[in-house]
């Protein structure tokens, strides 16, 4: 069920129907968000249904476990238990099949002779988000930094929360599970701005991340082996990827304030970055801010020597890489962004660069990493590479460069006039008396170009 199909709108209309009859009751609002996000899940595929659950379960159990462990070796124990079944759920559902094509693979290449035998299985939607939501729930226990939840209910409801279950944002328990333990009031200017981030969503998303699409296979699909193709075709999926993502968490933000939730920011323009350090502080921030926490931070982050720290960093990135598919082009992606970020620092260690020159170097170096990216097979990434070398234009170029700038032209106007702010629709930039006409021209756009076939969000497949 995704957000921008008519399924979807029908879904929620019954839930907030539903949602306000037990609006007396927060033990009754937790249940009613539990069984509508195992529905929201199940509408994929109902067998991971289960996989959902049982991670929810044991992580719950592992936390209360924690609680009543006085002993360090046994809370060490739990914590093993928690690693093991989500990491293990992971590399079971997500890298066992490359891996194996990797060795096998290895084997042609020395001549050795290998079973015909492949890893051929679904990847559970979503998988990856709620993986690491419910593995910094138990980090954080163990760590003593939150108290386990009291409520098995109030846990289930954070893990399969059905506005960011499947694409984010990862959320902290510290932050979101409190939310579902104290009693919620929604006020109308929480349903009014809640109405205009989800629309903002669904204009990023169907307006413009779906209208460049074709932009992006063109440049980087068909074969056209030029240049300046394959730069249209960077610019074009960098829109793309940033309406499609960030669109889907504005929805996810927006749904969850229209009930009484406050998720957190996941992206702040992050095209307007001067560093690649800058691009990963407003780029999927739920999920670099995870990686940092959880991954950089414990082995070691800054505090063990310059070399040592630069190591850190291409770690965390190459990790983080991998974390987005399991295929080298996502691993390429990682190390070149954690290579970007320690020559950033060992850049910034002797001398400082001007914005009006940081800015293009980040673009430039964002780019080729979408690239990287969006590349899919090896074959693909090589011919791109080959196609960097050809300078020719063809007539057809201008014109489709046009059409890429006009779509990116409403984005860069909206963003301009919302600053620092994090929302475009709150804190007085679109003022109370206009905002019937931003909802109507929005609702206009979105419903000139709503697709009877809705298109899935990019990150799913993560």
């Amino acid at each position: 069920m995704l957000f921008n199909s008519t399924e979807f709108l029908i879904f929620f209309a019954a839930f907030a129907l539903l949602y306000w009859l037990v609006r007396h009751s927060r033990a009754r609002r937790n249940q009613l968000i539990v069984a509508a996000s195992w529905l929201f899940y199940g509408w994929w595929d109902w067998r991971f249904l289960g996989l959902l659950i049982l991670s929810s379960i044991i992580d719950f159990q592992v936390g209360a476990g924690m609680a009543r462990s006085t002993s360090a070796r046994t809370r060490r124990h739990w914590l093993a238990v928690s690693l093991g079944f989500n990491l293990g759920m992971l590399g079971i559902f997500k890298y066992c099949g490359f891996f194996l094509e990797s060795f096998y693979g290895l084997l042609e290449r020395v001549g050795v002779q290998h079973p015909s035998w492949t890893w051929n299985i679904v990847l559970p939607v979503g998988i990856s988000f709620y993986t690491f939501q419910t593995l910094s729930y138990t980090l954080d226990v163990y760590w003593r930094r939150i108290q386990p939840a009291p409520d098995l209910t109030a846990f289930l409801a954070f893990v399969s929360f059905f506005p960011q279950l499947v694409a984010g944002p990862i959320e902290r328990a510290s932050n979101l599970l409190p939310q579902f333990l104290e009693p919620r009031t929604i006020r109308l200017v929480d349903l009014e701005e809640g109405f205009l981030q989800i629309l903002w969503g669904l204009f990023k998303k169907v307006v413009f991340a779906d209208q460049l699409a074709p932009f992006a296979e063109l440049g980087l699909d068909r074969g056209i082996n030029s240049l300046p193709v394959v730069i249209l075709g960077i610019v074009a999926f960098a829109g793309q990827i940033y309406g499609d993502f960030s669109g889907y968490s504005d929805i996810a933000r927006g749904l969850a304030q229209m009930l009484g939730f406050r998720l957190m920011h996941n992206f702040d323009r992050p095209y307007s970055a001067t560093s690649v350090r800058d691009f990963w502080r407003r780029w999927h921030i739920s999920l670099s801010t995870w990686l940092r926490d959880y991954l950089y931070v414990p082995l070691g982050g800054s505090r063990h020597g310059e070399t040592r720290t630069c190591i850190n960093l291409f770690v965390t990135m190459l990790l983080g890489g991998f974390w987005h598919g399991a295929a080298w082009n996502f691993v390429l992606w990682g190390a070149w962004h954690g290579l970007a970020l320690v020559v950033h620092r060992q850049w910034n260690r002797h001398r400082t660069m001007p914005d009006a020159l940081g800015r293009p170097l980040t673009w430039a170096v964002v780019g080729y990493g979408w690239l990287l990216f969006r590349a899919g097979s090896s074959a693909n990434l090589l011919r791109l590479h080959r196609a960097l070398l050809d300078l020719s234009m063809p007539a057809w170029l201008p014109t489709a460069a046009l059409s890429v700038a006009a779509w990116w032209l409403p984005i860069l106007l909206v963003e301009s006039l919302q600053g620092t702010r994090p929302t475009p629709f709150r804190e007085g930039i679109v003022p109370g008396w206009k905002r019937p006409a931003a909802c109507a021209a929005l609702i206009i756009a979105i419903a000139a170009y709503w697709q009877r076939q809705a298109v899935p969000f990019i990150y799913f497949q993560f």
